[in-house]
């Protein structure tokens, strides 16, 4: 039986709910990443760019191996929606700034040709932090990755990011030489300066010919900016499919929701131009660093506590476990007195709006942002977060016991001691880490107390700084103990000085 509703396409699209007129007819970015976050983020920015200035400024999105949104994207001509939402209102529009979708795993030389294409002149990511392929202990290119080792032995097609953009831009040198952007949106500090490390230290990597050939002509013709994106972007689920329907009269496969509220900071170094992107509400500057460290701090680091402590509780959504006053004061507490005290905040900010913003995004119950999407990753998310900001307080002999909570509920969702079941939604986060935390916890001799915590700072999960302060080890393990033993609420209370009752391991 026929559905009802006609597909999403630019034909059945309502002109009101069109960002353009028309799309763009040339290429002039290609994206790694084709998720949701890039759907609700870049390409929404520059859509509402090419509204004020024209330009080849079409987005090719690259999947990294699922073809899902890629193929809906090709059946739907490019075209799908973005639901912003909130408790007052919903707003669906339709960016229709892509000129093509692909997916890298099945299209890989076509990937190549796209990163070496003449008119290419930007070359964005967001692949996430595990997307780097680094290594947690030292921040470098990890050479001792399988697929990172194939990469650079170059007989079969680049599978990492960091590969891909090489051979990419290898092939770009061979064939014309034209100067290109390699802009990173992932949430790293310094993410273009660690980008560029990164595709130096694949360079350095290759046999002599190649390294020599290529590094000359990278250090003159290819850019890294440093960036900041801030934009919540829950999975999509069939409320926002419906949502879609509802609004637009057509059936989408791939809507993305996302909150109201999004922000872009980027250094203006672009090699070969770019889109007007300030016509679109990004924000460029000379110093990035200000606007990303009180993001990856400010928004990050308290959301992640924020995600752990919910998942503990069971709770399955943000909004709820925001709603749980021992969470909200905890969010609090943690933003206040252990995260905004290592911050220099950029002149242009006002802190108590900009806080008073999160605490309404964190509360947009509309959106429902699961806490097993936020707590995913942990192992790589918390080393951008936590390490910092616990080693500033630390070294000035005060203890961070937020920060401490921080890696305490994050260890009892993805790394439980035997017996302690932390609940469905944090046994449904996804982590890297998972397979190494087991190992340690299944250890006897470290399977509960300080030396769990211990090993696992050692094992440089957090970098190399907090293992040298045992006594922040033994303050993760008191919560850790309350957590199993009395509950996330008592290790919340605890962490605030209300709750100060002797633990026993």
């Amino acid at each position: 039986m026929p559905h009802p509703l006609p597909r999403l396409r630019l034909a059945t699209t309502p002109a009101a709910a069109r960002t353009l007129p028309q799309p763009p007819a040339e290429t002039g970015i290609v994206h790694l990443g084709l998720g949701n976050f890039h759907r609700a983020h870049q390409a929404v920015h520059t859509a509402t760019a090419l509204r004020h200035t024209d330009g080849p400024w079409g987005i090719l999105g690259v999947a990294s191996h699922s073809a899902t949104v890629a193929r809906a994207m090709r059946d739907q001509e490019m075209a799908y929606t973005v639901v912003e939402i909130s408790p007052d209102d919903t707003r669906v529009t339709v960016p229709a700034v892509h000129t093509g979708a692909l997916v890298a795993t099945e299209q890989p030389d076509h990937l190549l040709d796209a990163l070496a294409a003449p008119a290419t002149a930007v070359i964005t990511l967001t692949v996430t932090e595990h997307g780097y392929t680094f290594s947690p202990r030292t921040g470098g290119l990890d050479l001792d990755a399988p697929a990172v080792q194939a990469d650079l032995r170059g007989d079969t097609p680049p599978r990492t990011t960091i590969g891909q953009i090489v051979r990419g831009l290898q092939r770009r040198m061979r064939t014309h030489a034209r100067p290109v952007t390699v802009l990173s949106c992932d949430n790293l500090v310094g993410n273009g300066a660690q980008t560029r490390r990164l595709v130096h230290e694949f360079t350095q990597a290759l046999p002599a010919a190649e390294r020599d050939d290529l590094t000359p002509w990278l250090a003159s013709a290819a850019t890294f900016p440093n960036s900041m994106v801030d934009r919540i972007v829950p999975a999509t689920t069939d409320t926002y499919r419906h949502a879609a329907a509802t609004h637009l009269g057509v059936r989408d496969t791939v809507p993305v929701p996302a909150e109201p509220f999004s922000m872009w900071v980027m250094e203006d170094h672009f090699a070969a131009g770019r889109p007007r992107w300030e016509n679109g509400g990004a924000l460029f500057t000379d110093d990035v660093e200000p606007y990303e460290l009180l993001k990856l701090r400010l928004l990050n680091g308290t959301h992640s506590l924020i995600a752990y402590l919910g998942a503990l509780d069971g709770r399955e959504t943000i909004p709820d476990a925001t709603a749980r006053p021992f969470i909200a004061e905890a969010a609090r507490a943690v933003l206040h007195d252990d995260y905004l005290p290592t911050l220099t905040v950029p002149a242009d900010i006002d802190p108590d709006h900009y806080i008073g913003q999160l605490f309404d995004r964190w509360a947009n119950t509309a959106l429902g942002h699961r806490t097993r999407q936020v707590g995913s990753d942990g192992s790589v998310k918390l080393r951008q977060r936590v390490p910092e900001p616990a080693l500033f307080h630390l070294r000035a002999g005060r203890m961070p016991h937020h920060l401490a909570l921080t890696v305490a509920a994050y260890l009892c969702c993805v790394a439980p001691r035997p017996g302690f079941s932390p609940g469905p939604h944090a046994t449904a986060m996804a982590d890297p880490a998972r397979e190494t935390l087991a190992t340690i916890t299944g250890r006897s001799a470290t399977a509960s107390g300080p030396p769990f915590v211990e090993a696992v700072l050692d094992s440089g999960l957090l970098g190399d700084g907090l293992s040298d302060h045992p006594d922040f080890a033994a303050r993760v393990s008191e919560l850790i103990d309350l957590i199993v033993r009395h509950g996330p609420a008592a290790a919340a209370a605890d962490a605030a000085g209300t709750l100060r009752t002797p633990v026993h391991p």
